[in-house]
Protein backbone atom coordinates (compact mmCIF):
# COMPACT_ATOMS: atom_id res chain seq x y z
CA UNK A 1 0.00 0.00 0.00
CA UNK A 2 1.29 3.29 -0.98
CA UNK A 3 1.96 6.08 1.44
CA UNK A 4 -0.36 8.44 -0.02
CA UNK A 5 -2.84 5.67 0.17
CA UNK A 6 -2.12 5.21 4.03
CA UNK A 7 -2.27 9.09 4.99
CA UNK A 8 -6.02 9.00 3.02
CA UNK A 9 -6.92 6.20 5.11
CA UNK A 10 -5.53 7.30 8.31
CA UNK A 11 -7.14 10.95 7.52
CA UNK A 12 -10.54 9.11 7.10
CA UNK A 13 -10.38 7.32 10.34
CA UNK A 14 -8.56 10.35 12.60
CA UNK A 15 -9.32 13.63 10.34
CA UNK A 16 -6.67 16.48 11.36
CA UNK A 17 -7.85 18.95 13.79
CA UNK A 18 -6.97 22.57 14.25
CA UNK A 19 -4.76 22.52 17.71
CA UNK A 20 -6.28 24.80 19.82
CA UNK A 21 -10.39 24.92 18.74
CA UNK A 22 -9.93 21.33 17.30
CA UNK A 23 -12.27 21.90 14.35
CA UNK A 24 -11.66 20.18 11.17
CA UNK A 25 -8.78 20.96 8.77
CA UNK A 26 -7.49 19.92 5.64
CA UNK A 27 -4.41 18.68 6.42
CA UNK A 28 -2.13 17.41 9.16
CA UNK A 29 -0.70 20.29 11.34
CA UNK A 30 -3.11 23.07 9.61
CA UNK A 31 -4.71 25.48 11.96
CA UNK A 32 -8.60 26.90 11.26
CA UNK A 33 -8.08 31.09 9.96
CA UNK A 34 -9.38 31.95 13.76
CA UNK A 35 -6.97 30.42 15.44
CA UNK A 36 -4.12 30.97 13.23
CA UNK A 37 -4.81 34.76 13.24
CA UNK A 38 -5.01 35.03 17.15
CA UNK A 39 -1.84 33.18 17.60
CA UNK A 40 0.09 35.27 14.59
CA UNK A 41 0.88 38.53 16.62
CA UNK A 42 4.45 39.05 15.89
CA UNK A 43 5.72 41.88 18.28
CA UNK A 44 8.93 43.55 19.47
CA UNK A 45 9.75 42.98 23.41
CA UNK A 46 11.76 45.40 25.56
CA UNK A 47 13.59 44.00 28.09
CA UNK A 48 14.33 45.67 31.24
CA UNK A 49 17.85 47.56 30.76
CA UNK A 50 19.98 45.37 32.90
CA UNK A 51 18.44 42.12 30.51
CA UNK A 52 18.94 43.99 27.15
CA UNK A 53 22.25 44.99 28.18
CA UNK A 54 23.82 42.37 25.44
CA UNK A 55 20.81 41.93 23.66
CA UNK A 56 19.92 43.83 20.12
CA UNK A 57 16.40 43.89 19.69
CA UNK A 58 14.24 40.81 20.94
CA UNK A 59 11.13 39.43 18.78
CA UNK A 60 8.42 37.04 19.62
CA UNK A 61 6.64 35.15 16.88
CA UNK A 62 3.23 34.44 18.59
CA UNK A 63 1.49 34.63 21.61
CA UNK A 64 2.49 32.08 24.36
CA UNK A 65 -1.09 31.74 26.06
CA UNK A 66 -3.39 29.58 24.32
CA UNK A 67 -2.29 27.33 21.17
CA UNK A 68 1.16 28.37 21.47
CA UNK A 69 1.48 27.21 24.82
CA UNK A 70 -0.01 23.48 24.46
CA UNK A 71 1.76 23.00 21.91
CA UNK A 72 5.25 24.14 23.64
CA UNK A 73 4.14 22.09 26.28
CA UNK A 74 2.89 18.98 24.54
CA UNK A 75 6.48 19.11 22.57
CA UNK A 76 8.19 19.84 25.74
CA UNK A 77 7.16 18.18 28.71
CA UNK A 78 5.42 15.28 27.06
CA UNK A 79 8.13 14.89 24.20
CA UNK A 80 5.03 14.55 21.67
CA UNK A 81 6.55 15.27 18.07
CA UNK A 82 3.32 15.33 16.73
CA UNK A 83 3.14 18.65 17.63
CA UNK A 84 5.48 19.65 15.49
CA UNK A 85 3.78 19.63 12.13
CA UNK A 86 1.40 22.06 13.56
CA UNK A 87 4.76 24.41 14.76
CA UNK A 88 5.58 24.36 11.22
CA UNK A 89 2.50 25.37 9.68
CA UNK A 90 2.67 27.93 12.17
CA UNK A 91 6.10 29.54 11.04
CA UNK A 92 5.50 29.11 7.79
CA UNK A 93 2.23 31.59 7.66
CA UNK A 94 4.77 34.06 9.82
CA UNK A 95 5.10 37.57 8.67
CA UNK A 96 7.86 38.27 10.60
CA UNK A 97 10.85 39.33 8.39
CA UNK A 98 14.25 37.93 9.92
CA UNK A 99 16.74 40.62 10.35
CA UNK A 100 19.37 41.11 7.94
CA UNK A 101 23.49 40.17 7.97
CA UNK A 102 22.51 36.97 10.64
CA UNK A 103 25.82 35.29 10.30
CA UNK A 104 24.44 32.06 12.39
CA UNK A 105 21.47 31.16 14.92
CA UNK A 106 22.32 30.18 18.48
CA UNK A 107 19.54 28.25 20.33
CA UNK A 108 19.83 28.12 24.06
CA UNK A 109 20.74 25.18 25.13
CA UNK A 110 19.58 22.20 27.39
CA UNK A 111 21.94 20.95 29.91
CA UNK A 112 22.96 17.49 29.00
CA UNK A 113 21.56 15.82 31.50
CA UNK A 114 18.08 17.08 30.57
CA UNK A 115 19.13 16.35 26.78
CA UNK A 116 19.44 13.01 27.74
CA UNK A 117 16.57 12.76 29.27
CA UNK A 118 14.13 14.39 27.06
CA UNK A 119 16.07 13.26 23.66
CA UNK A 120 16.19 16.72 22.02
CA UNK A 121 16.48 20.44 22.47
CA UNK A 122 13.02 21.58 21.27
CA UNK A 123 14.55 25.26 20.49
CA UNK A 124 16.22 23.11 17.47
CA UNK A 125 12.82 21.35 16.23
CA UNK A 126 11.28 24.27 16.67
CA UNK A 127 13.33 26.55 14.48
CA UNK A 128 15.78 24.47 12.38
CA UNK A 129 13.97 23.69 9.55
CA UNK A 130 12.14 26.89 9.00
CA UNK A 131 15.70 28.94 9.37
CA UNK A 132 17.32 26.59 6.81
CA UNK A 133 14.91 27.10 4.35
CA UNK A 134 15.82 31.37 4.97
CA UNK A 135 19.46 30.26 4.58
CA UNK A 136 20.14 30.66 8.24
CA UNK A 137 22.26 28.13 9.63
CA UNK A 138 22.37 27.01 13.51
CA UNK A 139 25.64 26.58 15.42
CA UNK A 140 25.17 25.13 18.77
CA UNK A 141 27.72 27.90 19.98
CA UNK A 142 26.88 27.64 23.68
CA UNK A 143 26.57 24.78 26.41
CA UNK A 144 24.96 24.63 29.90
CA UNK A 145 27.46 24.38 32.34
CA UNK A 146 25.02 23.79 35.41
CA UNK A 147 21.45 22.38 35.93
CA UNK A 148 19.07 24.73 36.94
CA UNK A 149 15.42 24.23 38.72
CA UNK A 150 12.20 25.36 36.25
CA UNK A 151 12.60 28.83 36.05
CA UNK A 152 8.86 29.25 35.78
CA UNK A 153 8.15 28.84 39.01
CA UNK A 154 10.82 31.48 39.90
CA UNK A 155 10.69 34.94 40.32
CA UNK A 156 12.73 37.64 38.36
CA UNK A 157 16.00 37.98 40.87
CA UNK A 158 15.54 34.09 41.67
CA UNK A 159 15.62 33.81 38.09
CA UNK A 160 18.80 35.35 37.24
CA UNK A 161 21.03 34.20 40.38
CA UNK A 162 20.25 30.74 39.31
CA UNK A 163 21.55 31.53 36.15
CA UNK A 164 24.39 33.12 37.02
CA UNK A 165 27.31 30.67 35.44
CA UNK A 166 25.34 28.79 33.49
CA UNK A 167 26.31 29.19 30.08
CA UNK A 168 29.13 29.07 28.41
CA UNK A 169 30.83 29.05 25.37
CA UNK A 170 31.03 26.03 23.35
CA UNK A 171 34.19 23.81 22.66
CA UNK A 172 35.65 24.82 19.33
CA UNK A 173 32.81 27.65 18.76
CA UNK A 174 34.08 31.00 17.14
CA UNK A 175 31.64 33.93 17.37
CA UNK A 176 33.88 36.36 17.45
CA UNK A 177 33.07 39.49 14.74
CA UNK A 178 29.67 37.51 13.58
CA UNK A 179 25.99 38.83 14.17
CA UNK A 180 23.99 36.18 16.20
CA UNK A 181 20.79 35.22 16.29
CA UNK A 182 20.04 34.30 20.07
CA UNK A 183 17.13 31.43 19.75
CA UNK A 184 14.96 30.55 22.78
CA UNK A 185 10.74 28.64 22.82
CA UNK A 186 9.67 30.98 25.02
CA UNK A 187 10.40 34.42 26.74
CA UNK A 188 9.55 35.20 30.14
CA UNK A 189 11.57 37.66 31.96
CA UNK A 190 13.94 37.90 29.95
CA UNK A 191 16.91 36.52 32.57
CA UNK A 192 17.56 33.08 30.26
CA UNK A 193 18.31 35.18 27.01
CA UNK A 194 20.51 37.97 28.96
CA UNK A 195 22.92 35.17 30.49
CA UNK A 196 23.46 33.63 27.02
CA UNK A 197 23.76 36.41 24.81
CA UNK A 198 26.65 38.21 27.85
CA UNK A 199 28.79 34.76 27.16
CA UNK A 200 28.16 35.64 23.30
CA UNK A 201 28.93 39.12 23.64
CA UNK A 202 32.13 38.12 25.97
CA UNK A 203 33.06 36.09 23.06
CA UNK A 204 33.71 38.95 20.22
CA UNK A 205 30.26 38.31 19.09
CA UNK A 206 29.57 42.00 16.98
CA UNK A 207 25.77 41.74 17.60
CA UNK A 208 23.73 39.44 19.45
CA UNK A 209 19.51 39.76 18.81
CA UNK A 210 16.93 37.01 20.45
CA UNK A 211 14.28 35.78 18.58
CA UNK A 212 11.51 33.39 20.59
CA UNK A 213 8.69 30.99 19.48
CA UNK A 214 6.05 32.82 22.09
CA UNK A 215 5.74 35.31 24.82
CA UNK A 216 3.12 37.24 26.29
CA UNK A 217 5.71 39.57 27.50
CA UNK A 218 5.68 43.03 25.52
Amino acid sequence: MGKGVIQSVLDFLFPPRCPVCRAYVEQLGDWCPACMKEAQQPHAILLPALSQRFIGAVWALGIYRGGLRSLIHALKYRKKRSALPCIASFLQESSFVLPEGVDVAVPVPLHEARYRQRGFNQVELIFGEWLSAHGIAMEQALVRTRKTEPLYKMARQERKKSLQGAFSLASGADVRGKHILLLDDILTTGATLSGCAAVLCQAGAERVDALVFASDHR
